[in-house]
C-alpha cells in the first residue's frame, strides 16, 4: 500500500471509533509507530482536525466527516460474503439492519460494480441451516442485546431453559457480553434472580426489553475470564487438539457441535480449543480423523482415546 492510500485508509479508520491508538494503526497497516506519528502530522498539515490524548490515542474533532467513499470490488465482495454469514448465523434483527447497510454501500457503487456484485451473489453460498423455532421464540434479540451493551443497561427477559424445561419471567440480567459457540448465540450476564453469572441461549429467550437500570462497570477481558473460570468451576473441561492444516480447513461447521471456542496456527496445522463435558463424545469424533489429529490436553482425553482404540482392536483382531 502506498502512502497516499494508507493516509486515506487511516482517515477512514479514525472515523470508525471514538479513539484509535497508534499501536492499532501500526498493527493494521504493518508500519512502525514512528511512521504512524509522521502520517498523523501529514494529515494535520492537510487540514484534518486530529486531536490526541495520552493513554487514549487519536481522534477526529466532532463534526468532521469525509465525503462518501467509493468501494472497491474486493471490499464489496468481502461485504457480500459477510452478508451470507449474517443471513445464516444471526437472527432477524441483525439481518434487517445488515440489509439496510448493504443497500447504502450499493448506492455509492458504479453501475458496472453493482452488476459484478449481483453476478457474484449468485456464485457464493453458505450451507449452514438455521435452527427452526416455534412462533413463541421471536429470534430477533441480538440487536436489542447490542443496544443494551452499548447503553450500559440491564435486560429483562422471559426464558425457557431447555435442559429442565423451566420457564421463568421477568429475569433482570446485567449483560457481560454476547458470544457465539456451540452453533448458537449466548447472552452471558449476571442474573439478579439467581444471584450468579448465567449463560442464556438467545434462541431460548421468549421476551426481552431494555430496562432503565444501569449495568455494573465491566473490566476489559472480563468475558474471557468468565469462560476460563467456567472451565475450572463447572462440569466443562478445556480440550486442545492439533489438527493437520488440510483437515482444519475442511471441518466446516462440524467443530461447533463439539464446543469449539477458538484456534491458532501451530506446527503445520491448527490447535483448536473446545469446551466439553464428556470426553467420550468428542473422542468418538476425533477418532474418525486418524493420524491427522493429536490430543494436546488433557491427559484424560488421551487415555479415553487409548481405551477406544484398544476396544476396537480387540473387536477386529478377534474376528475370524
Amino acid at each position: 500500500m502506498n502512502r497516499i492510500d494508507r493516509l486515506t485508509a487511516i482517515l477512514i479508520q479514525l472515523q470508525t471509533k471514538k479513539w484509535i491508538t497508534a499501536s492499532e494503526i501500526a498493527d493494521r497497516y504493518e508500519i512502525s509507530q514512528r511512521t504512524v506519528y509522521r502520517d498523523m502530522r501529514a494529515l494535520e498539515e492537510a487540514g484534518v482536525p486530529i486531536g490526541s490524548e495520552a493513554g487514549k490515542g487519536y481522534f477526529i474533532v466532532e463534526g468532521y466527516h469525509l465525503p462518501p467513499v467509493m468501494f472497491t470490488r474486493e471490499e464489496a465482495g468481502a461485504m457480500l460474503i459477510a452478508g451470507k454469514l449474517v443471513d445464516k448465523m444471526t437472527d432477524d434483527s441483525v439481518r434487517k439492519w445488515y440489509l439496510s447497510a448493504t443497500d447504502k454501500i450499493k448506492s455509492v457503487m458504479p453501475e458496472t460494480e453493482k452488476t459484478a456484485l449481483e453476478e457474484m451473489n449468485a456464485q457464493v453460498e453458505v450451507f449452514h441451516a438455521r435452527q427452526r423455532r416455534g412462533a413463541e421464540y421471536p429470534d430477533n434479540f441480538l440487536t436489542t442485546i447490542q443496544q443494551a451493551l452499548g447503553k450500559g443497561r440491564c435486560l429483562k427477559i422471559d426464558y425457557h431453559a431447555s435442559y429442565n424445561q423451566e420457564r421463568t419471567s421477568g429475569r433482570i440480567i446485567d449483560p457481560l457480553g454476547l458470544v457465539f459457540y456451540g452453533n448458537a448465540w449466548h447472552l452471558i450476564g449476571y442474573c439478579k434472580m439467581r444471584q450468579e453469572m448465567r449463560d442464556f441461549r438467545v434462541d431460548r429467550i421468549l421476551k426481552m426489553e431494555i430496562t432503565e437500570e444501569c449495568t455494573s462497570e465491566k473490566r476489559p477481558g472480563e468475558l474471557k475470564e468468565y469462560f476460563k473460570d467456567l472451565w475450572l468451576s463447572s462440569d466443562l473441561f478445556e480440550v486442545k487438539v492439533w489438527f493437520d492444516e488440510s483437515l482444519a480447513t475442511s471441518l466446516g461447521s462440524s467443530k461447533y457441535y463439539f464446543g469449539y471456542i477458538d484456534e491458532y496456527p501451530e506446527g503445520g496445522g491448527v490447535i483448536m480449543s473446545f469446551a466439553v463435558n464428556d470426553y467420550s463424545y468428542i473422542a468418538h469424533w476425533l477418532l474418525s480423523f486418524g493420524l491427522k489429529i493429536k490430543i494436546i490436553q488433557p491427559a484424560e482425553l488421551q487415555q479415553c482415546m487409548i481405551d477406544h482404540v484398544k476396544t476396537l482392536a480387540q473387536i477386529y483382531l478377534n474376528l475370524e
